[in-house]
């Protein structure tokens, strides 16, 4: 089986990102998040491109991470580049415009993915879960505070305590998406309000970006602050080992809060 991987697509000013992993419902490997973020890097630094497009192949936008290849006696060492945009903007953030389209699952770093965004588009089917902790784990890639910043305090915490699936009409209610469109719709949407946006000036959108991203960067710094803190706590756990093994053998896990 072909390793997965990370496509990009130019339509005049729009800079069309594609994941591709379809065969296995498009979970990220360690070697696609680095692509990832070369890709958001040339979305960020070609003036050539006004609007970024994450989207992806087949039926499913992501199943997530590839877990054993990130973690356990398997796991694969890479490092984003420095001076590269962290696809999650925990880091470095893309000064561009970026519109997901999302359809099918879209669990756990896929939500995160397109909350790094700014605007998205998800097909009727889509379903979306932040489920890692229900693996022994937590959100690390900004759920955490992005969940609040879109959807509330009390709707972020429904989610991400439940665990839940919902539907793409419960993610348009509480902001996560902002248009819902029938399946196989999502990606011409999601390039049609793209190429609108690039008619308009770019350094206008640009600084609104900045602008916007500066009314919410100091309680972001915090909760960004805190991610190592809460990344040594969960992965070093017992919890984590147990919901590792538990994903690898395909069973419920059993918790010990440990």
């Amino acid at each position: 089986m072909t390793e997965g991987r990370i496509r990009s697509k130019v339509h005049g000013q729009v800079f069309k990102i594609i994941i591709d992993n379809a065969a296995k419902k498009n979970a990220f490997t360690p070697a696609m998040m680095e692509q990832l973020s070369d890709a958001l890097t040339e979305l960020h630094d070609n003036e050539s491109y006004r609007v970024g497009v994450i989207c992806a192949e087949g039926k499913d936008f992501t199943a997530g991470l590839d877990m054993p290849k990130f973690f356990g006696p398997t796991a694969e060492k890479r490092n984003i580049k420095d001076g590269n945009v962290d696809p999650f903007g925990l880091g470095k953030r893309c000064r561009k415009p970026i519109v997901s389209a999302v359809q099918g699952i879209v669990f756990t770093v896929g939500i995160e993915l397109m909350l790094a965004g700014d605007i998205v588009v998800a097909a009727d089917d889509a379903r979306f879960c932040q489920m890692e902790a229900k693996r022994g784990i937590a959100p690390l890639g900004g759920a955490h505070f992005r969940y609040l910043s879109r959807a509330g305090w009390g709707d972020a915490m429904y989610h991400l305590f439940l665990c839940d699936e919902f539907s793409a009409q419960r993610a348009h209610a509480i902001g996560l998406v902002q248009e819902v469109v029938p399946p196989g719709e999502q990606i011409d949407r999601a390039m049609a309000l793209a190429a609108i946006i690039a008619q308009n000036a770019p350094l206008g959108i640009q600084v609104t970006k900045e602008a916007a991203a500066k009314y919410v960067e100091g309680g972001e710094a915090a909760a960004i602050a805190y991610v190592p803190k809460i990344r040594d706590r969960v992965l070093g756990s017992a919890d984590a080992k147990e919901g590792i093994q538990s994903f690898i053998e395909r069973r419920a896990a059993v918790f010990q809060g440990r």
